[in-house]
């Protein structure tokens, strides 16, 4: 597998002490790779884009609908793609109403994967491997457990991942612009690891970058920006504007210290690079004639 020389594209990647994977994307041209792109790393809660893209699926082809109830009493479908069904983190009774309050949720995930394993008769694993993993050929992706933080894989299949979000083939256009757009806007709420957001904003499984500080992708995001990032060290964001999309992993686990300090300054060098009118014009082939992982 190909990558770039031994210098790093982007110069906060050396401050790294520990194995990282880095693929940056267009629509149709990988731009950039770094680090051991092959290799198997756990996502985290970078899962849940793909749990909630295999939601949407489900919505696609008519076995769900968004606004059915789903989860805690009164809320739906969509508040537990949105965080916002009021279910705790992990354990435990609602905590808000539905509609009250940004409340990240592992437990809402597996609530809604539960829900929709009950809708399209299979469990929610097989689902994610017929609806999604299959389709796109994520080949590397072993996801078995929790729809909230259980899938493993490598860097291009995050980055596939991402493409599919940034232009949709197994979902409408128009479901997946609804998907990126603030769902149950102004709420507030804490985005773990880096504190409370007024509002904190969401879509339908996605983080929505809009104006949230601190943040861990660039300062100069466009607010449109979303996707996740996960506990292991992990991130996917796609900046629908410009078009572009970013997958990263890595050996060590979050750290505010590291991975709060560094990826916004990362994210910042890749903007930089690569957004229109920067003016790259090199395109990185991880193989002769490979295409962009997920087309």
């Amino acid at each position: 597998m190909a990558t770039n020389s031994d210098q790093p594209t982007y110069p906060s990647l050396a401050r790294f002490d520990f194995p990282t994977a880095l693929v940056v994307a267009d629509a149709s041209h990988v731009l950039s790779v770094d680090g051991d792109v092959e290799g198997v790393y756990p996502w985290k809660s970078v899962t849940k884009p793909l749990a909630a893209l295999a939601t949407l699926v489900a919505i696609e082809q008519g076995h769900v609908r968004l606004d059915e109830p789903a989860g805690p009493e009164g809320a739906t479908v969509r508040h537990l793609l949105a965080h916002a069904s009021g279910l705790p983190f992990e354990a435990g009774a609602p905590a808000q109403a539905p509609g009250r309050r940004r409340v990240y949720s592992n437990l809402g995930f597996e609530a809604l994967a539960e829900h929709v394993a009950a809708r399209v008769g299979m469990d929610f694993p097989t689902w994610v491997h017929v609806a999604v993993l299959e389709p796109l050929e994520l080949d590397s992706v072993e996801f078995t457990g929790s729809a909230a933080h259980a899938a493993s894989g490598n860097v291009l299949d995050v980055l596939g991942l991402g493409i599919e979000l940034l232009t949709p083939t197994l979902i409408s256009a128009e479901l997946g612009a609804q998907a990126r757009t603030v769902q149950f806007p102004g709420l507030d709420g804490v985005l773990p690891g880096f504190g409370r957001q007024s509002p904190n904003d969401w879509g339908l499984g996605y983080e929505i970058r809009a104006a949230k500080s601190p943040h861990w992708t660039a300062p100069g995001a466009d607010p449109a920006t979303f996707g996740h990032f996960g506990q292991s060290g992990s991130f996917l964001w796609v900046d629908p504007n410009a078009g572009l999309v970013a997958a990263f992993l890595g050996e060590l686990s979050f750290r505010e210290s590291v991975h709060g300090a560094i990826w916004p300054d990362l994210n910042a060098e890749i903007l930089e690079a690569h957004r229109p009118g920067a003016g790259s014009g090199h395109h990185w082939a991880l193989s002769p004639g490979a295409p962009v992982p997920g087309r």
